[in-house]
């Protein structure tokens, strides 16, 4: 194997099997919880709860280690109703017909439509940005990789540290992305990976039936 700088391993701990499965089973409970939420108070989150949350998310493994993500957090109004306005044009688009009939008839059990008031609404957006060029330092501008898997990976760990912190999410997609960059004033070789919203439910907030099935675990997993 070439030879390479390193440290030694300081900061790993080792549990006792029980402690371990208790641990496993403890997450697994506390992640049951976590829902897709489209009622948002706009009740205050602290920055400090958003930047330990992002710095989590920071720790992601990635393509030789070169994080291609860039996090965008919102908590301006006059923007957060920019990209209100913005996605519900391109939402209004799909649902009149881009989508296609398969794709609307696999959302009417969530109940979703066009109109997007949570991204006014909500304390706190998260435009995510993956990026073609970078490197460890934020001046380089090597070639990144696997930049679609390191972006996801992040952006689950960020999700899990937010709803760990007690926050409730939202991830948003809308297509085409492209004016996440103009009003976000990201750089041509960064792509809109995904905007997620962040903040406490609504008193009204519910969860649609359809999303509460889940597949068992002999569905989504084999053991060899």
């Amino acid at each position: 194997m070439q030879a390479h700088d390193a440290t030694p391993l300081q900061d790993y701990i080792e549990y006792s099997p029980e402690e371990m499965a208790s641990r496993a089973e403890a997450f697994y409970t506390l992640m049951k919880r976590r829902h897709s939420i489209r009622q948002f108070s706009d009740r205050t989150v602290d920055k400090s709860v958003i930047e330990h949350c992002l710095r989590a998310a920071g720790t992601a493994p990635s393509g030789a280690n070169h994080q291609p993500w860039h996090f965008v957090a919102i908590h301006s109004d006059e923007i957060k109703q920019q990209v209100r306005e913005q996605a519900e044009a391109h939402e209004r688009g799909f649902y009149e017909g881009r989508a296609g009939e398969e794709w609307l008839n696999a959302l009417k059990p969530l109940g979703t439509d066009a109109q997007k008031p949570y991204l006014a609404h909500a304390p706190w957006l998260i435009a995510i940005f993956s990026q073609k060029k970078g490197g460890v330092s934020s001046d380089d501008k090597q070639t990144n990789y696997y930049v679609h898997e390191s972006v996801g990976i992040a952006t689950g760990m960020l999700i899990t540290a937010l709803h760990t912190a007690g926050l409730v999410t939202l991830t948003h997609t809308p297509k085409p992305m492209s004016f996440l960059s103009k009003i976000c004033n990201r750089p041509d070789d960064e792509r809109p990976y995904m905007l997620l919203i962040a903040g406490y439910p609504a008193d009204d907030a519910s969860v649609p039936l359809h999303a509460q099935q889940k597949k068992s675990l002999s569905e989504i997993a084999t053991f060899l």
